[in-house]
């Protein structure tokens, strides 16, 4: 695949074959808060546009991308070493269910995941072992994501990912009994008028419950044009 800027001006960006970045991708990295993160993981990183996109907004955030399939591992280490952020952007080829073996527990600040959305055996699956990754929970069940997000993070450390609504009961149990408090939620619809089609969440370790949902962001006007939020998260 070619390398292009994400947009006029901005970083440089070679897609993975299989690990194509979508609008999820840019929602959630747009809803991260970096704060004060020094040390952050992308769980499942693909070709590396969270790592990017985070390193870029904050100068002292070091990220580190864990990612199964070798080939988007590699496509990922390129993209940063383009954008001069090897200095601060590690890749670590493994699987999230084997994390204990990779890193220390509360290791990191920052945890974000756009894991696949739908269980095994919902719907057709690809052939292909590393499509399937991507979009169903064959190698990395929800409950299995948390737990690593969970062990990795420091308390008081925040977890952000991407979902799909109708799991959005099934997600916030999930934290919950692994010790992430759900603290912050946004709706995505497409119209104002249209039921939401993703979900933003934050889940804090050790978080007092309380949970914040935030204004919901619409992605077209009534006409059909971009909203201006969405424009300024894509920077066009």
């Amino acid at each position: 695949m070619q390398t292009q800027e994400l947009w006029p001006g901005g970083p440089l960006f070679r897609q993975s074959e299989h690990f194509r970045p979508g609008t999820d991708s840019l929602l959630l990295a747009d809803f991260v808060q970096p704060r004060g993160a020094a040390r952050g993981i992308d769980l499942g990183c693909g070709s590396g546009i969270l790592m990017l996109l985070l390193a870029e907004r904050s100068e002292r955030l070091h990220m580190t991308g864990l990612e199964l399939q070798p080939e988007a591992a590699a496509v990922a280490r390129e993209n940063m070493a383009r954008n001069g952020l090897s200095p601060r952007c590690e890749l670590v080829e493994g699987d999230i269910r084997r994390h204990a073996e990779l890193f220390r527990a509360g290791s990191f600040d920052l945890a974000v995941s756009n894991p696949p959305y739908f269980p095994p055996n919902s719907g057709a699956v690809s052939p292909r072992e590393d499509r399937a990754a991507a979009r169903t929970e064959g190698s990395c069940s929800l409950e299995e994501l948390c737990a690593a997000a969970a062990r990795l993070l420091r308390t008081g450390g925040s977890f952000c990912l991407v979902h799909r609504p109708e799991r959005l009961s099934e997600l916030c149990g999930t934290l919950a009994a692994q010790g992430l408090e759900p603290k912050r939620l946004r709706l995505v619809c497409a119209r104002a008028d249209s039921a939401p089609s993703l979900v933003l969440l934050e889940a804090r370790r050790g978080g007092r419950p309380g949970l914040k949902i935030e204004p919901m962001l619409v992605l077209r006007d009534p006409d059909g044009a971009e909203s201006e939020e969405y424009r300024r998260i894509c920077h066009r």
